[in-house]
């Protein structure tokens, strides 16, 4: 049995919100092994020649991320976070500008152990999406995975101004999905989907028992959650420094990468004014679209690396099996499922995602 837990860059659980407001356990959930004639290739931390086994890289400070971050203005009004690392090494005809979208909770700094992998040879752009990091949290604003998407694809228009790679970790991922399937210009040039999420929150139910089996909570945390009191305190102890710190210890599997540096990612801007409206927003709002719906009208080329460890999204769940079917039924689909790694690879083993990632981008223009 493995403990249902929250990496605090995806929408808490249900289990975890309610055992957050009682004293009751916390709920377990079975974790199936996954059929492996349904994966395409496993990466493990030994296949890795070029990277030690520790799977350690070179992280951009978090002085250098807020000294480059830039500000946009979105639809005349909202003030959005951005960054870019424009100077690669050499710039050859398979160099590319890849747009990198975090995950719940997270914001730019999560990206911190890719960025200086990826500027090599590519242009990098990395957005805090509204509600998140240092971009805008306005009070009464009801977020969807559509304004994300929207968000996304003006960004494209307005200031890359040129075909991007969208990569995109959890909720993130799903936005990059909806945005390259709502692209009516040729914005999006090909995605990589890092532990893809099935919908905004845990509404999203893709016919998988264990959510409907919780539906009566889902239910009851959200009338809950509208009570302000009572989602103040939830939000105070998920925020708290020492509960994040050992629920990350719990889903990471590199123990090393989970610092007081990752610790801060997630909790300061947690303290901002208007965190707390869009974590409530953000859980008790649609779930919106499913990427089972919207992958088959993609024809762009797609990346997804999936940690098999990922307890929010698991590779036995309805989501996880849809997409390690994908490489036998879609001709523009690779799948690598990463062993030993959990929901946010990218942070996680950075050495096994770059592995896969870079050589991916570097034949992309040929595909």
């Amino acid at each position: 049995m493995r403990a249902l837990t929250w990496t605090g860059l995806s929408p808490p659980p249900p289990a975890m919100v309610a055992r957050m407001m009682t004293t009751s356990k916390m709920v377990a959930l079975r974790r199936m092994t996954p059929r492996k004639d349904r994966v395409c290739v496993r990466a493990t931390a030994s296949s890795s020649a070029a990277v030690s086994s520790g799977g350690v890289v070179e992280a951009v400070e978090l002085a250098e991320i807020g000294d480059m971050s830039k500000k946009w203005t979105w639809k005349g009004e909202y003030s959005i976070n951005y960054f870019v690392k424009s100077s690669p090494e050499e710039v050859t005809p398979a160099s590319q500008t890849v747009l990198l979208v975090h995950g719940f909770g997270a914001s730019i700094p999560h990206w911190r152990r890719n960025i200086n992998a990826l500027s090599k040879h590519h242009t990098v752009y990395a957005i805090d999406l509204l509600g998140f990091g240092a971009s805008e949290k306005p009070p009464g604003f009801s977020y969807t995975m559509e304004s994300w998407a929207e968000l996304i694809l003006n960004f494209l228009e307005e200031v890359v101004q040129k075909p991007t790679v969208l990569i995109g970790n959890s909720v993130g991922s799903l936005a990059c999905v909806i945005a390259a399937s709502e692209s009516q210009r040729d914005l999006v040039k090909g995605l990589v989907l890092l532990n893809c999420a099935g919908g905004m929150n845990n509404k999203a139910v893709f016919d998988d028992w264990r959510i409907k089996l919780l539906m009566p909570l889902l239910l009851l945390i959200d009338f809950l959650l509208k009570q302000r009191g009572i989602a103040s305190a939830l939000f105070n102890r998920v925020k708290d420094r020492e509960n994040l710190k050992n629920i990350l210890t719990n889903v990471y599997s590199n123990k090393d990468n989970v610092d007081d540096i990752l610790v801060e990612i997630i909790a300061g801007p947690a303290n901002s004014e208007g965190a707390l409206d869009a974590f409530v927003s953000i859980l008790t709002g649609p779930p919106g679209p499913n990427p089972i719906t919207l992958i088959p009208g993609i024809t762009k080329p797609v990346l997804v690396l999936w940690g098999d460890q990922d307890g929010l999204t698991p590779l036995d769940g309805p989501v996880g099996k849809y997409f390690t079917s994908l490489p036998d039924q879609l001709p523009n689909f690779n799948l690598y499922v990463l062993e030993g790694v959990g929901h946010c690879p990218q942070d996680d083993r950075p050495d096994l995602v770059h592995e896969r990632l870079l050589p991916w981008l570097a034949q992309l223009s040929s595909t």
